[in-house]
């Protein structure tokens, strides 16, 4: 019964619409910030390392070099502070974790682009 209340629970926290993206796509993800009585948004632009958790409590972590070190964030998925995430590139990978990212540099540790096909008009 305690398990039945807690779902309940979760699903009140969860947002209506999730943002797609997978392991390797490059996101922009617009982050709500406080300072003092003042709210901003600020965007943090990299490569999706890590999505791990499930339900409310799912979380995903993205990657970028600034200033030629490493920057990584976790943000909650569901977070209301997490305004949006979208995908700048799909990226082609084969591993559910990227964590070898972190020992690369320079073009080395770029991530392939996935290409899709577009679809093709006929003419009758």
């Amino acid at each position: 019964m305690n398990r039945e209340m807690i779902k309940e629970l979760e699903k009140e926290q969860l947002k209506s619409e999730v943002p797609v993206f997978s392991i390797g796509d490059t996101v922009r993800v617009s982050n709500r910030i406080k300072e003092g009585n003042r709210e901003r948004v600020q965007i943090f632009e990299g490569v999706v390392i890590k999505r791990q958790g499930g339900g409310s409590r799912e979380t995903f972590t993205v990657r970028k070099i600034s200033g030629g070190i490493g920057v990584e964030k976790t943000w909650p998925l569901h977070s209301p502070n997490v305004e949006s995430v979208s995908v700048v590139r799909a990226g082609k990978v084969r591993r559910a974790k990227l964590h070898y990212l972190r020992k690369l540099s320079g073009k080395k540790a770029k991530v392939k682009e996935q290409i899709t096909a577009k679809p093709v008009k006929k003419t009758v």
